[in-house]
C-alpha cells in the first residue's frame, strides 16, 4: 500500500470520517483539505445500491453542469458534408472522416470527447477496440451519435459530462475547480444528483443513494449527506 504523505495525512485530521456533512460544509471542507498547488478538480463519487451486472440496472448518461467544469473540452468530430461545415460552425477542434480515423488507429488522441454523425459509425465502429477502454466511443446514450452536431458540440463545450456506473456500482463525476465559487461547486453537485435520482432502475431495490462523496484531486474524501439536497 502506497505511504500516505504529511500534507495528506494533516488534510485527513480536518475531516470527520464518521459523519456526514451538509452539502455546503462538505464542499468547503473539501477545498480547505486541498493541498495541491494547483487548481484541483473537485469530483463526487455516488456509491448506488444497484447490480451494474444486470442489463436493467445499469447506469450510463450526460449531463450539461450549469457552471461547467473549469475545463475545455478538445471535440472530435466525424461528419461528412454539411454536417462537417455544421460542426466546424459550432467550435469542434478537429472535424473529418477517414483521416482521423486512420490518425488515431497509429496512436493520435489529442483530444477529449468525439462526436460522430449515426451515417459515420459504420466507420468510427472499427476504433471500437481503441476507443472502448478508453471511455472515448461515441454513444447515444451520451448525446456523442447524432445529426445535430451543433447541438452536440455546444453542450461539450459548455460543460457537458459523462456519467457511467462501474462494476462497483459507483459513479465519478468531476463537478468543477477548486477556484469555483461554493455556490457554483453546489449547484453543479445538486444537478448531478438530480439527474442520478431521475435514472434510477425500476428494477433496483432497497437504498439506492447509499454514500455520497466529494473529494479533490489529491486531497481525502468528504461523506456528504444526501438529504441535505
Amino acid at each position: 500500500m502506497a505511504k500516505k504523505g504529511k500534507k495528506y495525512l494533516e488534510a485527513v485530521k480536518l475531516v470527520d470520517s464518521s459523519k456526514a456533512y451538509n452539502v455546503t460544509e462538505a464542499i468547503d471542507l473539501a477545498k480547505k483539505t486541498n493541498f495541491a498547488k494547483f487548481d484541483a478538480t473537485v469530483e463526487v463519487a455516488f456509491r448506488l445500491g444497484i447490480d451494474p451486472k444486470k442489463a436493467d440496472q445499469q447506469i450510463r448518461g450526460a449531463v450539461v453542469l450549469p457552471n461547467g467544469t473549469g475545463k475545455t473540452q478538445r471535440v472530435l468530430v466525424f461528419a461528412k458534408g454539411e454536417k462537417a461545415k455544421e460542426a466546424e460552425a459550432a467550435g469542434a477542434d478537429y472535424v473529418g472522416d477517414s483521416e482521423y480515423i486512420n490518425k488515431i488507429q497509429q496512436g493520435w488522441f489529442d483530444f477529449d470527447v468525439i462526436v460522430a454523425t449515426p451515417d459515420m459509425m459504420g466507420e468510427v465502429g472499427k476504433l471500437g477496440r481503441v476507443l472502448g477502454p478508453k471511455g472515448l466511443m461515441p454513444n447515444p446514450k451520451t448525446g456523442t451519435v447524432s445529426f445535430d452536431v451543433t447541438k452536440a458540440v455546444n453542450e461539450i463545450k459548455a460543460g457537458k459530462v459523462e456519467y457511467r456506473a462501474d462494476k462497483a456500482g459507483i459513479i465519478h463525476v468531476p463537478i468543477g475547480k477548486v477556484s469555483f465559487e461554493d455556490n457554483k461547486l453546489v449547484e453543479n453537485l445538486a444537478t448531478i444528483y438530480e439527474t442520478l435520482m431521475k435514472a434510477k432502475p425500476a428494477a433496483a431495490k432497497g437504498t439506492y443513494m447509499k454514500t455520497v462523496s466529494v473529494t479533490t484531486t489529491m486531497g481525502p474524501g468528504v461523506k456528504v449527506d444526501a438529504s441535505s439536497f
